[in-house]
């Protein structure tokens, strides 16, 4: 398997996706695009369905590399796909669990998706199911008090089942995620609390599936994925505007053109 290609397969259909509904966010979909590649491809147990892990993207504004992941997957049908932010259509911007299958929460709001894969964690540990939690969370994201009370909380219940991938590309709607609303140093922070803490290139693959995998010593773990936003457009790397433009025609053919 090649995870570059696949990667970019679904980048190109986020493009896609983007152009045809005049939806914004590809940037923050971009950025964390390896991670659900290598997730999908190399990590997540998908069989059986009623006994799968678990995936879930916290940071529901960026839907379209979900839903471009689930149908690059096999998951969902390609044909679902023309249904996505239309009228009387199939996928909503804003995850809704009850839309499509492989969308196990509605993560509209910023911070609630973490909170959500910690509660699913500690029920299979209950269960004793060997089942495993993974969530994505933005950096953005992680200014929400709802994600520090569960950071806190998660390693009282033993959730080594547990793995929080944070999308650290350090640009949110309004700017610079450090100088919005400082978090440094963030990976003593969640040391701090009683992680286990690793630190990665977010487009590496191979360092992505080597930290996935990495031990947990009995504790939840968060995967601190250095990335960029509109990582693999050049001219989207790193901007801010590329959390809000909509891709237009002459926009779709340079990045597809930049994908080819």
């Amino acid at each position: 398997m090649n995870l570059k290609e696949i990667s970019k397969n679904i980048r190109k259909q986020i493009i896609e996706l983007a152009h045809c509904s005049k939806i914004p966010h590809v940037g923050s979909a971009f950025s964390c695009v390896d991670i659900l590649t290598v997730l999908y491809w190399k990590v997540l147990k998908l069989k059986p369905w009623n006994r799968r892990d678990i995936f879930i993207l916290s940071k529901g504004h960026s839907e379209a590399v979900l839903y471009s992941t689930l149908a690059e997957r096999g998951i969902i049908k390609k044909t679902v796909l023309k249904g996505y932010c239309q009228n009387d259509g199939t996928l909503p911007s804003h995850l809704d669990r009850f839309t499509s299958k492989g969308v196990e929460v509605s993560s509209g709001s910023l911070g609630h998706g973490f909170n959500m894969g910690l509660g699913i964690a500690y029920a299979f540990k209950k269960q004793k199911q060997k089942r495993r939690v993974y969530v994505v969370i933005g950096d953005g994201e992680s200014q929400e008090g709802s994600i520090w009370e569960g950071a806190l909380f998660a390693p009282k219940l033993g959730v080594d089942n547990f793995t929080v991938i944070l999308d650290y590309n350090n640009l949110q709607g309004y700017g610079r995620a450090r100088e919005l609303c400082a978090y440094e140093p963030v990976r003593k922070k969640w040391e701090s609390f009683g992680w286990q803490v690793y630190q990665i290139d977010g487009h590496d693959f191979s360092q992505i599936e080597k930290a996935l995998k990495s031990p947990h010593n009995n504790k939840p773990k968060i995967i601190i994925a250095c990335t960029t936003k509109g990582k693999g457009v050049s001219f989207m790397e790193d901007q801010l505007i590329w959390h809000y433009y909509i891709v237009t025609d002459e926009i779709k053919q340079k990045a597809l053109e930049e994908l080819r």
